[in-house]
């Protein structure tokens, strides 16, 4: 038997391995119910923010306030994410999620009810932006440091992979589905969103296993600062971060597609679920393959190739006047970051021990919060002035230098090797 036939049977076999441990499982089900009403929540938002906006504003100013959704978003997660931390190391990460889930249900209701009944003003919506941000500020850490422990150590890589492939898989299902549904009404769209939270609620009760750390001594804010120190002190942690960080907040064109679609491509709400699916196109496409042959060498070269094509396919899609082309641009993009992903997560898993990865996970939420809705914000600033074109274009011109930068930066970054 050849090598490659050999690791084609081990990665079926460790495949078949992991989808046969029901807690994962149920873990797996929550994740793809989860993202699901989330994406369809967030295409219903964006696109009701930019309509009520464009009442009384100018395309300039309302892309401004699309914008402002990543603000509002992001302020919880900045003041929340070390507390947050530091509860996952320290309390049941299951109950967290629930806590989460039920705090989401509640959410998308009141935006039912604003939407049905007429009061879903500008401030209105950025507040309960604002509050699904705090409630993301806990989940993001209680879902990362939750599924290594429903897993051995052998499967974790291809756990993270699959853990990437339901969110990708759920975002392209779910713009689309948002988009028919905003078609409908934005009412519509916040109801679907809450019955899939509702579903993700019962897969993460139905978890059978022990999700309680073991939780080191010390005080709370002495917790918190030992998960500060591992992240600034660890150079490939740290790199990794940041980079991910400085791409996505220069590269942050996502943030802009209502403005693209409503008065850039005039492609109107069912093109703008498709813009919407055209980034987690490319990523299911990436996570698929992942799943199947995991990167096993080579993995820094490889992430900071994949933060480059990403800027790259960033200009394409802010230079575009094709729905198809911004579509293509996005699904490249979308690949390209998810491979860059994956190499990040991978990384920072294996080297994590169990009792630090709540708070390593927070601080990664911190840094993804920031790449993504600060990057809506700096997107929305930069197209107040710019226009959106200009915003995407310098946006992904950034993106690209920064990843020669980093390269220089880190380069035990530049150098990592192996994902094993």
């Amino acid at each position: 038997m050849s090598e490659s036939e050999t690791s084609r049977d081990v990665d079926a076999a460790t495949l078949r391995a992991l989808m046969g441990r029901p807690d994962y499982l149920r873990f797996w089900l929550s994740r793809v119910a989860a993202t699901l009403g989330v994406q369809i929540q967030s295409v219903a938002l964006g696109w009701q923010v930019y309509a009520v906006a464009r009442e009384t504003m100018n395309v300039a100013q309302s892309a401004f306030f699309v914008g402002m959704i990543g603000l509002a978003a992001f302020i919880p997660v900045f003041l929340l994410a070390l507390p947050a931390g530091e509860a996952t190391d320290r309390y049941d990460r299951k109950t967290i999620l629930r806590l989460c889930y039920a705090a989401e249900i509640t959410t998308a209701l009141v935006l039912v009810a604003a939407s049905v009944f007429g009061f879903a003003s500008l401030t209105l919506l950025l507040v309960l932006s604002a509050a699904f941000g705090a409630s993301r500020a806990f989940m993001g850490p209680a879902g990362t440091a939750l599924g290594p422990m429903l897993v051995p150590r052998s499967l974790l890589p291809r756990a993270i992979a699959l853990n990437s492939l339901a969110w990708q898989g759920a975002s392209i299902i779910g713009p689309a589905i948002g988009g028919l549904l905003v078609a409908l009404s934005p009412a519509a769209s916040y109801a679907g969103a809450a019955g899939l939270y509702l579903f993700a609620l019962a897969c993460i009760a139905g978890i059978r296993g022990n999700t309680r750390p073991e939780v080191n001594s010390g005080s709370r804010w002495a917790l918190m600062k030992e998960g500060l120190a591992y992240v600034w002190t660890n150079r490939i942690v740290f790199g990794a971060f940041s980079l991910d960080l400085v791409a996505v907040l220069l590269g942050g064109a996502y943030a802009l597609l209502p403005v693209f679609a409503r008065d850039v491509l005039h492609v109107g709400p069912e093109g703008f679920g498709l813009l919407r699916a055209g980034p987690a196109i490319g990523a299911t496409l990436v996570a698929v393959v992942l799943a199947r042959h995991p990167i096993r060498r080579k993995a820094g070269p490889v992430m900071f190739a994949g933060v480059a094509v990403f800027g790259l396919a960033t200009i394409v899609f802010g230079l575009s006047t094709s729905l198809p082309l911004s579509v293509l641009a996005l699904a490249v993009l979308g690949g390209a970051d998810m491979l860059s992903v994956y190499v990040r997560q991978t990384l920072v898993q294996i080297v994590t021990p169990d009792a630090l990865r709540g708070r390593v996970a927070a601080v990664s939420s911190l840094f993804f919060g920031a790449s993504n809705e600060l990057g809506e914000f700096e997107s929305g600033v930069v197209a107040r002035f710019l226009g959106p074109v200009g915003a995407a274009v310098s946006g992904g011109v950034g993106a690209v230098l920064a990843t020669g930068l980093w390269a220089r930066l880190f380069p035990d970054l530049r150098k990592a090797d192996r994902l094993e």
